[in-house]
């Protein structure tokens, strides 16, 4: 069964920085496709960041530039540094991985193409 926790959430204001990580077990991050994703109150859940097994990154145009998904194998983690956050970063944050061990799309990322999910954490930017 596979097992992923995030954490790192809190409050920061406009411009400051947060690292979320997601505790992952019951598979193999190596071989593993994941990402991280959010949802904000009153909006659908949107990919934020993705990382494959060989490091190829997809991030989503809004973040791209500000934020930086990062696996570490050995801890079994995969963090997300986030940079310069603005109000509209405020969200829920999960992380994701798939069945499957590969990557649907390496241009895109869809919330129907994974499948097992964290609990999220929560990020609020006050401006």
């Amino acid at each position: 069964q596979s097992q992923l926790m995030e954490s790192g959430g809190g409050s920061v204001e406009a411009g400051g920085s947060l690292r979320l990580s997601c505790s992952v077990g019951g598979f193999t991050l190596s071989t593993s496709c994941l990402a991280w994703f959010r949802q904000a109150p009153g909006k659908e859940r949107e990919g934020v960041a993705q990382i494959n097994q060989v490091g190829n990154l997809v991030y989503e145009d809004a973040v791209r530039g500000r934020f930086t998904i990062s696996k570490d194998n050995a801890k079994s983690t995969v963090d997300l540094q986030m940079n310069n956050l603005q109000p509209e970063d405020t969200a829920m944050y999960y992380c994701a991985t798939r069945r499957e061990q590969y990557c649907a799309s390496l241009a895109y990322i869809r919330t129907d193409d994974f499948h097992y999910w964290g609990q999220g954490t929560q990020v609020t930017v006050s401006s």
